[in-house]
Order: C-alpha cells, then sequence, then structure tokens
C-alpha cells in the first residue's frame, strides 16, 4: 500500500506541475478558476469512478479537493507570472 500511495503522491505533484505550466497561457486570473472546466471534470471522474467499481461521490470528493488545491496553485503561479495585476 505505501508504494501505491507513493505512486498518487508523485502523480498529484506531476498534476498539479501541470496546472502550474496552464498559467502561463492564462490571460486573466479570472480564467484560472474555469468553474465550467472544473463542474465536466468531476463529472467526467464521478463516471470513471463507477465504471471502475468505486463510490463516484467519495471519488468526485476526493477530485473537488484536489481541483480545489490545484487552482489555488495555479492561481498562485498565474500571481507570480503576472506580478502587475
Amino acid at each position: 500500500m505505501d508504494a501505491i500511495d507513493r505512486e498518487i503522491i508523485a502523480l498529484i505533484a506531476r498534476r498539479v506541475a501541470y496546472v502550474k505550466a496552464a498559467a502561463a497561457f492564462k490571460t486573466t486570473s479570472a480564467n484560472v478558476a474555469a468553474p465550467e472546466r472544473v463542474a465536466a471534470v468531476l463529472k467526467t471522474r464521478r463516471e470513471w469512478a463507477e465504471a471502475a467499481g468505486l463510490s463516484g461521490e467519495v471519488i468526485e470528493g476526493i477530485y473537488r479537493d484536489l481541483v480545489t488545491y490545484c487552482v489555488g496553485e495555479e492561481h498562485k503561479q498565474w500571481q507570480s507570472n503576472n506580478p502587475a495585476e
């Protein structure tokens, strides 16, 4: 289990790195949050979880927390990239 958890943590770190890189392509801070994209991501992850025999509700909650964290990190990166904004 520890090895799997290390893999999960490494994948989350990789996801956050992609999110931070994406901040460079956002023209405004408001574009970072993209609520419609968040809703689509959560819906898809729920569906994937259910197809895998997992609780869609639990996995959606985990992803909601993950996406909230990622959006926060992307906002920080965007602000770092655009200090005058």
